[in-house]
């Protein structure tokens, strides 16, 4: 079986072990191709108040090691956790941005942390269960080095690239993603067929951290302690109260309280939209019209003016392809796609690489703090950045 790079054999893998069905399966493909692997569990940060499933999980992931006679390690990268993903976690949100951990979870623990545990203790490679694909490009013109990308996984319903796009580039070559070309019910067969510990498992919903029944409101009402304040509509009218301005979302419309109704906008018992948030004032601005203010409206620009006013910034910028590459730089110039949330719908930008903005005709939502990833018409995933 081809899991995305030409050599087969490799003298040693290091498998990330979830205790879920997807990293088990990767375990087995692994195995039954021939590898020598060794599974590990990664142990992260959770509050002591919450109960959370670690333990039960990595039970489930030395069974199915035990099931498969491989090695099974626990690594400790808790400390790793807490500092490069819960600390940045509620920073985010102090600031009035709206954080994505699984981004920086990826980017400093499986991919960062744990890749570098394993090639400082001789593995070849590190694998896991994410759903997406790297592949060895052809070489570009002049240039003789091998080079890896990344892609969208076959199965667009699970795709997870939009959260590995702070993979460096310099590391594809050592990960694999054997579920690459594989569906979900594909893995679950699998899973069955192999008698596998873990095969009617269900899917883990959000992160560990908060447990199974605790929400990320909860939890940051619990960190940091918010003060209640008003809710307000587009007019500056006081209309009802919000638990803390830091603990919304711009577009989400649930957990405020509404005591006053727009009567002329409210025949339909039209929802109220998060459109704006002041910080300063603690102060939620909501509006009847999703769109109002949540939205960039680009649709009267020019793509192709550089003075454009509707400029969106990113930072920590993070290139997949080699933009010193005439050829590659030149994919920028035209439109490619792109998402500002996962799962969210690909729509077009022009991205300038040097200055860090790009521009849309698309109306589109854009929320501090979320990230932005670009992909070209071939579900190659061109880099990304967080939104400004």
């Amino acid at each position: 079986m081809n899991f995305g790079k030409e050599k087969q054999k490799v003298e040693k893998i290091f498998v990330g072990m979830s205790g879920g069905v997807d990293s088990s399966v990767t375990a087995l493909l692994l195995k039954n191709a021939g590898h020598n692997i060794t599974g590990f569990f990664i142990k992260t940060w959770q509050p002591d108040y919450i109960e959370c499933t670690w333990k039960e999980d990595r039970l489930d992931a030395m069974r199915v090691c035990a099931q498969l006679d491989i090695p099974f390690i626990t690594l400790d990268l808790e400390s790793e956790y807490k500092k490069f993903v819960i600390d940045y976690f509620l920073s985010e949100y102090k600031n009035n941005r709206t954080p994505n951990p699984d981004v920086m979870c990826n980017k400093y623990i499986k991919f960062g942390a744990f890749l570098d545990y394993a090639m400082s203790n001789g593995a070849d490679y590190i694998a896991t269960g994410h759903y997406a694909k790297i592949v060895k490009s052809s070489k570009i013109e002049k240039d003789s080095t091998e080079r890896y990308e990344l892609f969208a996984a076959e199965d667009k319903t699970k795709d997870q690239s939009y959260f590995l796009y702070q993979i460096q580039k310099e590391n594809l070559s050592r990960i694999l993603f054997p579920l690459a070309n594989l569906e979900k019910s594909q893995i679950r067969k699998i899973a069955e067929e192999n008698n596998l510990w873990v095969a009617d498992k269900k899917d883990s919903q959000g992160i560990c951290m908060l447990g199974g029944d605790v929400s990320v409101k909860d939890f940051l009402i619990r960190e940091l302690n918010p003060e209640k304040g008003q809710t307000k509509n587009e007019l500056g009218e006081i209309i009802g109260e919000h638990k803390g301005v830091i603990l919304y979302t711009i577009g989400e419309r649930h957990d405020f309280v509404i005591n006053q109704k727009n009567s002329d906008k409210n025949e339909n018992n039209t929802p109220y939209f998060v459109i704006e948030k002041d910080l300063e004032n603690n102060v939620l601005i909501v509006s009847q019209d999703k769109l109002t203010q949540s939205v960039i409206y680009s649709k009267d620009n020019n793509l192709n003016n550089p003075d454009s006013n509707n400029k969106i910034y990113l930072e920590e910028v993070n290139i997949l392809i080699d933009i010193n590459n005439k050829k590659e730089l030149e994919i920028f110039k035209n439109q490619v796609l792109a998402r500002s949330r996962y799962r969210g719908e690909l729509f077009e930008i022009k991205y300038n690489a040097e200055k860090q903005f790009f521009t849309t005709n698309s109306n589109i939502l854009c929320v501090s703090g979320q990230s932005l990833v670009m992909y070209d018409k071939n579900n190659r995933v061109l880099g990304g950045g967080v939104i400004k």
